[in-house]
């Protein structure tokens, strides 16, 4: 082609977009940025796309809901509640259920992807504890992700209230339990959130712009904040032959981890559908309207404010009176205990640097069996969750068990106190019999099971020495600290 050559209008469009805006540079630049490859990555990636399932469905469910708690009578496809009287948000609901094309699909679609969505956020940030990779210079962006996991949290909560059938308002009524146990102004937390008596007559409304507007605002910001850092301080990867803190060993962004990270999309994506077209969830029509004299039988949060509810079940039924003030200890120390829970989670980066005095930045990850006293500590926690998500559906357990419910609360107030402080001395325990596994593996070998006599008549068992990469991935942290071993002669 000749330098006369007149440029094509796409490329005039380029170059007039590259001019102003950079997209040649940046596109050089981070097109071909490397992404490790290892399996434990599509964890976040689960994060990001059910997040998106979540955007696009909700934009579609907001063109058919009314966020309105006045008084209708319901006149549709759904038999049994013709001619009751409901609010203006569940008559709506019922109709996306059974009026609106694909308005169930979409409704359930919705409702788990926000499970997904929350339960891939847990084990993403689980994945990152248990290997470290929270360190420096990350403490930042594991702010941000902790606070997606938080503001998830309500989310999923003010999401599931807006139907305004019986469960979610057993639910709201729980919120405002928790409200009015707080001393001095939790009458005033209550008439302002409700806008007046419970259940009052704006909650759904309020809860609405929350749900649809503010919080999701934020998540996206947050988000975008939140990968943005991942390529400004580069992906952690495992330790491994030719992987240091100052390279990153895996494929380029474009053709190749865009290809797969599109393909995993639309698996994310087909996955829910599936999952949303064969398994029903929150099928509101059941529960019925919600009605202030009526509490839902065996009412049950979604899994992830399941810890919470438990807090309450099994916490006595204390009250104590202070100055002519009643203070209900029952509620009132699940409710400080439940933020105080999360936020150990927020803070370990800080805590661990403070005690261990590490101010190095970090950018392989730990082996979770080289760092006891963390892996412990996150068992102990998990277990902590699982113990309290038990007493949040103690009444179910107790049915389903065939046992009264007040030996499983007991067992539940007992096991709060004694099973995490069991873990986390079981965990430990087991990291440190892995460590000396893996020094025996360095130092001789792996056993073959060949026994050889010596030529004075010992018999000793033939070991079979490590490759250089097996050698590497086990001695890396001892490399990190400088106490590196070396392995004895093999036979």
């Amino acid at each position: 082609m000749s330098a006369t050559t007149t440029p094509g209008r796409g490329e005039r469009v380029a170059d007039w977009l590259d001019g102003r805006l950079g997209i040649h540079s940046l596109g050089r630049t981070y097109l071909r940025k490397v992404f490790p490859d290892h399996w434990s990555f599509l964890l976040g990636e689960i994060c990001l796309y059910s997040f998106v399932v979540l955007i696009l469905t909700g934009v579609y469910l907001t063109l058919f809901f009314h966020p309105s708690m006045n008084e209708v009578t319901y006149h549709g496809s759904y038999v049994p509640l013709n001619g009751v009287r409901m609010s203006e948000a569940y008559a709506s609901t019922l109709d996306i259920s059974f009026d609106v094309r694909g308005g169930l699909l979409v409704r359930q679609l919705h409702h788990w992807a926000a499970l997904v969505f929350v339960a891939a956020m847990v084990t993403h940030m689980m994945r990152h504890f248990f290997t470290g990779s929270f360190r420096k210079p990350r403490e930042i962006n594991w702010l941000f992700g902790w606070t997606l996991l938080f503001l998830g949290l309500f989310e999923g909560l003010f999401g599931y209230s807006l139907p305004d059938d019986l469960l979610s308002g057993t639910g709201l009524r729980f919120v405002n339990g928790a409200l009015l146990s707080v001393p001095i102004v939790g009458t005033y937390l209550s008439m302002f959130l409700f806008g007046g008596e419970f259940p009052g007559h704006d909650i759904v409304a309020r809860f609405y712009s929350l749900h649809i507007l503010l919080i999701p605002g934020i998540m996206a910001a947050l988000v975008v904040t939140h990968v943005l850092l991942v390529v400004y301080h580069k992906h952690t990867q495992f330790a491994g032959p030719g992987r240091t803190g100052r390279n990153v060993i895996g494929a380029p962004f474009y053709p190749v981890y865009l290809a797969k990270a599109g393909g995993f999309f639309f698996l994310v994506f087909g996955t829910l559908s599936i999952v949303a077209a064969v398994a029903s969830i929150n099928p509101v029509w059941v529960y019925g309207p919600f009605r202030p004299d009526q509490v839902s039988t065996g009412a049950q949060p979604d899994w992830y404010l399941g810890f919470a509810e438990g807090l309450v079940r099994v916490m006595p039924g204390w009250e104590v009176t202070l100055w002519g003030h009643t203070l209900v200890l029952g509620v009132l120390i699940p409710v400080v205990v439940f933020p105080l829970l999360l936020v150990f989670i927020g803070v370990y980066p800080f805590l661990e640097a403070r005690v261990t005095r590490d101010r190095r930045e970090h950018h392989l990850l730990d082996r979770p069996r080289n760092r006891p006293v963390r892996t412990a500590s996150g068992a102990s926690w998990i277990s902590l969750y699982l113990i309290l998500l038990a007493g949040g559906g103690n009444d179910i357990v107790a049915t389903r068990l065939h046992l009264s419910i007040n030996t499983v609360t007991w067992l539940v107030r007992v096991a709060v106190f004694a099973v995490p402080v069991l873990v986390f001395v079981a965990t430990r325990r087991i990291c440190l019999g892995l460590q000396l596994r893996d020094r025996e593996l360095v130092l001789h070998g792996r056993e073959t099971g060949v026994i050889k006599r010596l030529p004075h008549g010992e018999y000793v068992e033939v070991h079979q020495p490590l490759d250089q990469a097996e050698l590497h991935t086990l001695t890396a942290h001892l490399r990190d600290r400088g106490e590196l071993v070396e392995r004895e002669p093999q036979s």
